[in-house]
């Protein structure tokens, strides 16, 4: 798909007119760019495309080769591999899945202000893929709200599965959001000399804009680390109690164990054995002991 840009906005076009435009997009399939070399030439640009690992930009002499591997923000949805070429008068972007077209489609048809350029095209265009990523991460961060709500109130089940699926999510956006401001660098720095000063500073404006997006990824990352600190904690004080507990009984059967063990020796002179009451007052001593170790333990509050 052809597209050309004029003064009030990006409009599609037919071949012929494109390629007699000043600023033109071209949107093509990675395998024709890799295959139809007089495609490349046509562009003036020997460059071939290779596999995309991440997001970068590279400054060469006569054009900026960029790639972007966009994460998904939804779950069942898959990452985004584009690359594409930034020349003074051409954006050629690379993609295989048809995703590429939608977004240009969507900025054809947003109002456009007047004296739109070809750079004002790549700022929209970049700025397309981080326009509602606030609102994702405030998803996040009520995630991990949910997430310390559960563990306070005792609901501790799959807690590390879930704490560990967000600081993955975290941890993959904030990574990509280095990347972009990478990418903002390159374009600011403007090597080739393809950009005016308007337009340096509108991809410094979408560095910065990247750069917030870091730093609210960071705090995210604290917030899930205090998350799982809160939950080790809570484990902790289970964990206490429960040896608590076991501390309480085991010292009230200590003396009680004590007993039976005095009165089970084979002793053969044992007043005791022959006293008629001697089993009903031993029965009350034991229960005299457990009363008494309860008040104690209540009164030291150790439950």
């Amino acid at each position: 798909m052809n597209y050309i840009v004029k003064e009030d906005g990006v409009y599609k076009a037919d071949e012929e007119s494109f390629w007699k435009s000043n600023q033109g997009i071209a949107v093509i399939k990675a395998s024709k760019w890799d295959e139809d070399k007089s495609l490349r030439e046509r562009f003036g640009i020997w460059h071939l495309a290779g596999k995309i690992h991440f997001c970068k930009a590279e400054s060469y002499s006569d054009f900026i080769y960029v790639t972007f591997r966009v994460p998904p923000k939804e779950s069942g949805r898959r990452e985004i591999f584009f690359s594409m070429y930034i020349t003074d008068k051409y954006v050629i972007i690379l993609d295989n899945d048809n995703e590429i077209d939608n977004i240009v489609a969507h900025i054809t048809d947003k109002s456009i202000h007047k004296d739109y350029t070809i750079s004002r095209f790549l700022y929209d265009f970049l700025a397309s893929f981080i326009d509602n990523d606030l609102i994702f991460l405030e998803h996040v961060e009520h995630e991990i709200a949910d997430i310390e709500e559960d563990v306070l109130e005792g609901r501790t089940e799959k807690v590390s599965y879930r704490v560990l699926r967000i600081k993955k999510i975290i941890a993959r956006f904030y990574h990509y959001y280095s990347q972009l401001m990478d990418i903002g660098d390159e374009l600011a720095v403007n090597e080739e000399d393809f950009f005016n000063e308007d337009d340096l500073r509108m991809f410094r404006m979408y560095t910065d804009r990247v750069a917030r997006l870091s730093e609210e990824t960071q705090q995210l990352r604290e917030y899930a680390m205090q998350v799982q600190d809160v939950y080790q904690s809570e484990i902790g004080i289970r964990q206490n109690d429960v040896m608590k507990m076991l501390t309480i009984v085991t010292t009230i059967f200590l003396p009680l164990t004590l007993i039976a063990g005095w009165y089970g020796m084979n002793f053969y002179y044992m007043p005791e054995l022959h006293f008629k009451y001697a089993y009903p007052v031993v029965v009350i001593i034991s229960i005299l002991i457990v009363i008494i170790s309860l008040i104690i333990f209540k009164k030291k509050k150790y439950w």
